[in-house]
């Protein structure tokens, strides 16, 4: 790997793991738990684009160790591990089409990160009663994941590369 690509890779970890540290200090916007912005999928998408799908899978998972490290709780990294694994299979899966715009992939990486962590709590915590939180967690899925997808798209356009 060139070092141009190691340097970039690990500056685009520091975003991600900055975002994640910002949308921490950020109040929730809703009472349902778990829903948040997902800041830090600005520079996974980014990767995927950029620099492609196998740099993109190791800046995430970097991201969710040293986050889950620094700033989390053994359980939050199986859940964030869970969520970021899903997403990255169905938002690879989506680019490798050549069909679908940044912001619909970043929209399905939402939709499934969100399936991936409900999957890991029902998991964890042996029940199934927290399948009624998919619908909220739908709808902020796919709202976060048109922002991200914009900034994104927006940042793929105008950082050469």
């Amino acid at each position: 790997m060139k070092t141009r690509n190691v340097t970039l890779m690990a500056m685009t970890v520091a975003v991600a793991m900055i975002l994640s540290f910002v949308e921490s200090q950020i109040p929730a916007f809703v009472a349902i738990p778990g829903v948040k912005m997902g800041l830090a999928n600005i520079a996974v998408v980014f990767a995927l684009y950029k620099m492609g799908w196998k740099e993109a899978v190791g800046i995430s998972l970097i991201r969710v160790f040293l986050v889950s490290l620094l700033f989390g709780t053994g359980a939050s990294f199986f859940y964030s591990m869970a969520g970021a694994a899903l997403s990255l299979v169905g938002m690879i899966g989506l680019k490798a089409t050549g069909r679908f715009s940044a912001v619909a992939v970043s929209v399905t990486g939402g939709v499934l990160h969100n399936v991936g962590q409900i999957g890991m709590a029902c998991l964890l915590l042996g029940t199934n009663a927290i399948l009624y939180y998919l619908p909220f967690l739908f709808l902020s899925g796919i709202l976060a994941g048109i922002v991200i997808g914009v900034v994104a798209a927006i940042l793929v356009k105008r950082i050469k590369g």
